[in-house]
């Protein structure tokens, strides 16, 4: 029997902000890598994998099922985003791990693959009407049909970049999202990502300020922690919803997905429960004929994991990637992945090679350091804080 003799994190800054990641390794020499999801608190999760690490060594890392729920439920408060972060990494690891001692690649453990590469989505953000349009258009030429746009802070016309005012926002970026579907044509496919920002009120009022159509998914408008306010919204507007890339676990998913208030599933494979959850999370989706549209700003690991997931279930939309010819998010480097995921345009091609497909430089990842990073505390006019 395979026996785990290791757990290793390495929290490293990787060009723009901190990636978690975490090698498993074994008796037999072939080891695996994960990523947290868990941006801006690595340490936290560095903390809990460290725990974990304890009751790891000397198990057999093929029982990837019955480890996770050990993992789960080794502690008496269960689940949080934090610990369920250190187990997504260490779940994304066996599943590599299981792989390569298979010789095939993770899509294979989950019942092959239904698709020959994955379509993704790109994001543009821009200062003006103008700037908008001409970056959308610009993405549609280069063959990107799902756009999605971001809204602009407040902050940007007096030069403070951490203030944000709902009000200030809705009514300018709900003309541009209307002269911009004008200008691109029905065939695209136009979201925004108001990242919790808003209140129920202020949604409501922002989807009422465009016509029916433009709009094809609206994302994570207001917090998630109150189920009962998004059927509230979802009772105000028809546009619709993309949710979830918070949630930390399959119950959390679940009244979301049951009740009709998301239409899409923003699951995040390195936050939700690694793999293992994803599967689940997919099936209960899958019944009620929702799409996964995945949450995917980190690594090459976190990039690799999701694509293995959507290469093998039939309920997936698109995946959120930072590479277009809008938007060079600076997640990867390839000294330190010699190996990761090949972007071919608008779409990612699935690896045969065994298990994640992916590998990394642990000697010079060894060598990063870690930086403090923290996601932008932004205010009101009023010096009060908000959401970012």
């Amino acid at each position: 029997m395979m026996k785990i003799t290791d757990v290793k994190v390495y929290p490293v800054w990787v060009g723009s902000r901190n990636q978690c990641l975490v090698k498993v390794e074994t008796d037999e020499g072939i080891y695996g890598w994960g990523e947290s999801g868990l941006s801006g608190r690595e340490m936290a999760v560095a903390g809990a994998v460290k725990h974990y690490r304890e009751f790891l060594l000397g198990r057999d890392p093929m029982k990837i099922g019955a480890l996770w729920q050990e993992l789960y439920r080794s502690q008496y408060f269960e689940g949080g985003r934090v610990l369920t972060a250190a187990i997504s990494a260490i779940d994304i690891a066996l599943y590599d791990i299981a792989g390569k001692a298979l010789k095939v690649p993770v899509y294979q453990l989950l019942g092959g693959k239904q698709r020959d590469y994955i379509p993704c989505f790109a994001t543009t953000g821009a200062h003006s009407l103008e700037q908008l349009i001409e970056n959308t258009q610009l993405l549609v030429e280069k063959g990107w049909n799902v756009i999605r746009a971001t809204p602009g802070y407040a902050g940007d016309t007096c030069g403070d970049d951490r203030l944000w005012e709902p009000w200030e926002s809705l009514g300018v970026t709900a003309k541009w999202l209307t002269k911009l579907r004008e200008a691109i044509g029905p065939e695209p496919v136009l979201g925004i990502d108001y990242h919790h920002r808003l209140s129920v009120a202020e949604t409501a009022s922002f989807c009422q300020r465009m016509p029916a159509g433009t709009l094809d998914f609206l994302e994570e408008p207001i917090r998630d922690e109150t189920p009962e306010a998004y059927e509230a919204l979802r009772k105000m507007t028809g546009v619709p919803f993309a949710i979830g890339e918070e949630f930390a676990s399959k119950w959390q998913f679940l009244p979301y997905i049951e009740r009709g208030i998301t239409n899409y599933v923003r699951i995040d494979v390195c936050n939700v429960g690694g793999i293992t959850e994803s599967m689940k999370v997919a099936a209960m989706a899958e019944a009620h004929y929702i799409d996964l549209m995945p949450h995917n700003p980190l690594g090459p690991v976190c990039t690799a994991a999701t694509m293995h997931v959507a290469a093998s279930v039939p309920n997936f939309a698109w995946l959120e990637v930072r590479v277009s010819p809008t938007e060079q998010g600076q997640f990867n480097d390839p000294e330190l992945f010699p190996v990761s995921p090949v972007q071919d345009g608008s779409r990612l091609i699935v690896s045969d090679a065994p298990g994640l497909g992916i590998e990394i430089n642990e000697e010079l990842v060894a060598k990063q350091s870690f930086k403090f990073w923290e996601a932008p505390h932004l205010h009101r006019r009023d010096g009060s804080y908000t959401n970012w």
